[in-house]
């Protein structure tokens, strides 16, 4: 394959169909229609050097194609992606008569590391957690960092939270998440005595945003995620603290605690247990070392006397 960029390949009528159809029909982002761009592009790139265009390209021009990618170094990540790309192209081209039959539909995407999630150890979620409640914003802080590590939220589920959907009484908070699911997760004491405080110093009213941003509105995500950078290097914990972190965090040590991998799914609100699995693997690493550290028979030899 020609070491061209991809964007010196020129418009083809097919893919810019294609593109316009996610546009107005699916309504995808301009981020996510860009990166779909540059991936058919690169797959007319590659049609291009094997003599014909993407809609008469067979399958075994596609897995060169996938092989030629792999060679220039993009990574199985970056693969599975590009690879996807050209299933769903394929798929639309088929459904609009414009193949006989898709090159795509018996390839198989390269298997990618599948990278485990950093957590932190409960002292560092303590640590984070328990900031200064005596600070400008600090009641507010307080309750946002222990209803994050207490309930396992989402981002996105935390910043649309309103005072309704809570039940401090019940200890519960009420989410909406992923494919409007519905939830409740519960609330521990901590986070219950820092919400309350939090509500009791504002006087917010029932339909009111818990943790409202300028304006009124609810706060933004950015806003969520410079906060907690902040408040991390304040309590001297100096990892790359981000709120999915915590959410990272509090389903390890549940799962750790309890074993309970149903739970741990239904809390965290995943639809798929594999997606749950994840999290096993961080238990084992915790498990292994516990093994290694206790058992007689895991000692080696040598420290054996």
């Amino acid at each position: 394959m020609n070491a061209k960029d991809t964007h010196e390949t020129p418009p083809v009528a097919d893919i810019e169909d294609y593109l316009a159809h996610l546009q107005v029909e699916r309504r995808m982002s301009a981020h996510t229609l860009d990166a779909y761009r540059r991936d058919l592009l690169a797959l007319a790139q590659w049609a291009r050097h094997e003599g014909g265009d993407v809609a008469s390209l067979q399958g075994e021009q596609l897995r060169g194609f996938v092989a030629a990618e792999h060679r220039r170094g993009l990574s199985p990540k970056s693969l599975q992606r590009r690879l996807s790309a050209c299933r769903s192209f394929y798929a639309w081209l088929l459904k609009q008569g414009r193949i006989a039959a898709s090159p795509a539909a018996s390839i198989r995407s390269p298997k990618a590391p599948r990278k485990l999630p950093q957590v932190l150890d409960p002292d560092e979620a303590k640590a984070l957690v328990e900031v200064p409640t005596d600070a400008p914003l600090g009641l507010r802080d307080r309750a946002l960092l222990e209803l994050f590590y207490s309930s396992g939220l989402r981002l996105s589920e935390l910043c649309a939270l309103r005072w309704r959907d809570l039940d401090l009484g019940d200890a519960l908070v009420n989410v909406l998440g992923k494919g409007n699911k519905q939830r409740s997760v519960p609330l521990g004491s901590h986070a219950r005595a820092a919400l309350a405080e939090w509500r009791k110093s504002t006087g917010a009213a029932n339909d009111a945003h818990v943790f409202p941003g300028r304006g009124g509105g609810a706060i933004t995500p950015r806003a969520v995620q410079l906060r907690m950078r902040h408040l991390a290097q304040q309590q001297g914990l100096f990892k790359r603290v981000h709120p999915h972190l915590l959410r990272h965090s509090f389903a390890s040590h549940i799962l750790e605690s309890s074993g309970d991998l149903r739970g741990v799914q239904e809390l965290l609100g995943h639809a798929d247990i594999a997606t749950t699995q994840i999290y096993t693997h961080l238990d084992y690493q915790h498990l292994a070392k516990v093994y290694d550290a206790a058992h007689p028979r895991a000692k080696r030899k040598t420290d054996e006397g």
